[in-house]
């Protein structure tokens, strides 16, 4: 195929920015032919934002059934996108899907056992993937120059959200509407990049704290500390009631330190492993000389442009993608062993008891209230 015919269900924020994206060209072979959506007020932002032969669906299935794509990339609430991902491929069609993939781990195990059944492309929208830091520090990271890991601690709290957020849609901060709420919602990209970086912690105790800041029923403020199967631990911190926020990640090595912040990767470079020197070293206040050097990388970030051209590429048999499906069920473990930990007030081992995660997950959802939906669709360009 010349080009990759894509739908979008759902074009709230993020389903219409990536509808913009495709429409302006960023994605060459690549080109929107569908969009859904249950709200009425959407489709009719779709009449007057994109072009005239994009078709408009009030139902997603009917999209899936209408032959008009090849593909689609589902941006519907989180419960829903297992739901249309496994649809999409049933029905012969490749499928992405925002980030989380799924609410639980068994909702996206099941979406990968469809895929797994169909020979079409399922994909993650993990858009910090393409960033060139996180990148470099992965490869960095890979080539053992570095060493063991010896701790991480990120604190991402630069999410900062009003009240008007919250209250913008009627499933938003709800349990059985999103979920959860910072993890899910903000911080799949974080802890799926965690995982990239430093692979699954083994254990976990995490300390979730629901409505801290903010008039809504799931958390807003998030510290957990992890172990590591090598014995490294960490420590995660988010929120979005901080202001002005911090979004630092911090690993020590064997052979020194790294830091990303600010879009810089600095490596305070120890001249000997530290580990050697600890035990040669007979000056009991001395420590290893360091050398600080300021990593160059590649420049590029293309987000989830990036991500849809590597799609896009997939689908012809030109490249790799940047987050396959199965990558949605490490980044979403990660986050429902911080809630379970949390709820049972208890360390918890991965991978987590599934059964227990849903038993607890749907306790909140039977206490969850409706709240009215706002109807405000904000810009999302330049909050991730």
């Amino acid at each position: 195929m010349e080009k990759v015919r894509l739908g979008i269900i759902g074009i709230g924020g993020m389903g219409s920015a990536h509808a913009e994206n495709v429409v302006k060209g960023l994605v060459p072979n690549m080109e929107l032919t569908a969009v859904a959506d249950v709200r009425q007020s959407r489709l009719d932002w779709a009449k007057e934002n994109l072009p005239e032969n994009v078709v408009r669906f009030s139902d997603g299935r009917k999209l899936i059934e209408s032959g008009c794509c090849d593909a689609v990339l589902v941006a519907t609430p989180h419960y829903f996108h297992p739901e249309y991902v496994i649809y999409a491929l049933e029905h012969g069609l490749h499928a992405i899907s925002e980030k989380p993939a799924g609410v639980y781990v068994r909702q996206v195990r099941e979406m990968n056992e469809v895929a797994a059944k169909q020979d079409k492309v399922f994909a993650i929208m993990f858009n910090q993937r393409t960033n060139c830091t996180y990148r470099k520090l992965k490869e960095m990271m890979e080539s053992g120059e570095l060493g063991a890991m010896k701790r991480v601690n990120w604190i991402i709290t630069d999410w900062y959200r009003t009240q008007s957020y919250y209250d913008a849609a009627g499933w938003k901060a709800t349990w059985d509407g999103e979920g959860g709420g910072v993890l899910l919602n903000q911080c799949p990209h974080q802890l799926d990049l965690l995982q990239w970086l430093c692979g699954l912690p083994v254990k976990v105790r995490a300390f979730c704290h629901e409505a801290k800041w903010h008039d809504i029923e799931v958390e807003d403020d998030v510290t957990a500390y992890l172990e590591f199967e090598n014995g490294a631990t960490g420590v995660f911190v988010t929120t979005t009631g901080d202001a002005p926020g911090t979004n630092r990640l911090e690993l020590t090595f064997e052979r020194g330190k790294i830091v990303c912040e600010d879009g810089k990767l600095i490596f305070d470079k120890l001249k000997v492993n530290e580990r050697e020197f600890c035990k040669t070293e007979k000056n009991g206040f001395a420590k290893p000389e360091m050398e600080r050097i300021v990593v160059e990388t590649d420049g590029m970030n293309e987000q989830h442009v990036g991500v849809l051209k590597a799609f896009a590429n997939k689908i012809q048999g030109k490249g790799e993608l940047i987050a396959e499906g199965t990558e949605g069920i490490r980044a979403l473990s990660l986050s429902n062993a911080m809630y379970l930990s949390s709820w049972l007030g208890e360390t918890v081992t991965l991978p987590v008891d599934e059964a227990v995660f849903l038993r607890e997950l749907n306790k909140r959802r039977k206490l969850s209230k409706k709240k009215e939906d706002g109807g405000v669709v904000f810009d999302v360009k330049g909050t991730y």
